[in-house]
């Protein structure tokens, strides 16, 4: 019998894990389908580990704001890197991919960490979790037997990267304890497009720095065109809060198209992009490449287009590409002092299987973490 079982050796499951106090709480378990620790922390970010944020605020979350608030300033971006620190990893300010991203030397060192400090945990790897039941205690069916204990954590993340171990049992155990499940979508994702972006596909391989808008927002930061449409930092961070509809992209981030469309060279000179992705374009909106000073008005309305490309994706990569999904159990449904189950007592659930979801460049360990950390403060008081 253990005081507590966690599903998922992942990042909110590792610092739960550690967080915990090891005189109250003897037995603790870890319990994962990987053969190791933090699989999904060890790929992150390149295998650098993206692990948090200079610029982190509740703006960068989708989901109840204010909760994030508090999780955020119950422990900050700060105390995570003093952490890190104290245990000899060090994050360095990167903000190549996303502005403001700490990326560590490598992910192997924070799996390291973890695995160090969590010598004391009992750990069940290559073990699937198919069934959880409550009577008194928690019984834990598992492909290899049945664990019990007093309290369950639920941290076993999303739908995505499923080669990495990913189910639905987060949502599946939420649901027969009577939790509302929020819509469930692949996030931090690329774009699928229609038949009249299908430019985009010619030009796979191809990045250029733009800017987005989407739901009254604007991101700026590399995109990247793919063999199925379009990807990169700034797509991903863009699919987060793209719903059915249109977005819309400024190719000339911080320059006036006005002061391009002057002269009489030919517009692929005039142009600051790679050839190919002039020559695409233009095919696209049937202009020919010619001397600026030929264009008709209705062809230089045309080229205005690039100030402001608007088109509506036909969808997304799916979850076998997502970073994250979005969507999850309700946060109305949990306590938000310790996550605790307000359908069952000694039930918590943590990280992205809560309807809670970050940007990319390291937001979502960010979030994974704080809350970690939160839940464990007030289950070491209780």
């Amino acid at each position: 019998m253990y005081d507590i079982a966690i599903i998922g050796a992942g990042a909110s499951g590792l610092m739960l894990a550690s967080s915990l106090d090891k005189k109250e709480f003897k037995n603790i378990c870890l319990i994962d389908t990987n053969a190791k620790v933090g699989a999904k922390i060890k790929i992150s970010g390149g295998a650098k580990c993206n692990i948090t944020n200079e610029l982190v605020t509740e703006k960068n979350y989708l989901g109840d704001r204010s909760f994030v608030k508090e999780l955020l300033k119950n422990y900050t971006k700060d105390d995570l890197l003093k952490f890190l620190n104290k245990n000899n990893v060090f994050p360095k300010l990167n903000p190549k991919i996303v502005k403001g991203t700490y990326f560590c030397n490598s992910s192997q060192d924070v799996v390291d960490m973890f695995t160090k400090l969590t010598t004391h945990v009992k750990k069940y790897l290559n073990t699937k979790v198919v069934d959880v039941e409550h009577n008194k205690v928690f019984k834990i069916k598992t492909a290899n037997g049945t664990i019990e204990a007093k309290k369950l954590v639920v941290a076993s993340g999303g739908l995505s990267f499923a080669t990495l171990g990913a189910s639905s049992i987060a949502y599946d155990i939420a649901r027969k304890f009577g939790h509302t499940i929020e819509k469930l979508e692949p996030a931090l994702v690329g774009f699928t497009v229609q038949k009249d972006q299908f430019w985009f596909k010619n030009l796979s391989g191809v990045s250029t720095y733009v800017n987005t808008f989407v739901e009254g927002k604007r991101f700026e930061g590399s995109m990247l065109f793919a063999h199925k449409g379009c990807s990169g930092p700034v797509i991903l961070t863009t699919s987060l809060y793209w719903k059915k509809g249109k977005l819309a992209i400024d190719f000339l981030p911080n320059k006036k198209i006005e002061n391009l469309l002057k002269g009489n060279r030919k517009i692929s000179s005039a142009l600051p992009f790679a050839k190919r992705f002039t020559q695409e374009f233009l095919k696209s909106i049937d202009v020919e490449d010619k001397a600026i000073s030929s264009l008709s008005e209705e062809e230089k309305t045309k080229l205005k287009m690039l100030k402001y490309y608007e088109f509506a994706p036909a969808g997304n990569f799916g979850y076998t590409k997502a970073e994250v999904t979005k969507g999850g159990i309700s946060t109305e449904e949990i306590n938000h002092n310790n996550f605790e189950s307000l359908k069952q007592k000694d039930l918590y659930f943590l990280g992205e299987c809560l309807d809670i979801t970050g940007e990319l460049g390291g937001f979502n360990f960010q979030i994974a973490f704080s809350s970690a950390v939160t839940c464990a403060r007030n289950i070491n008081k209780s």
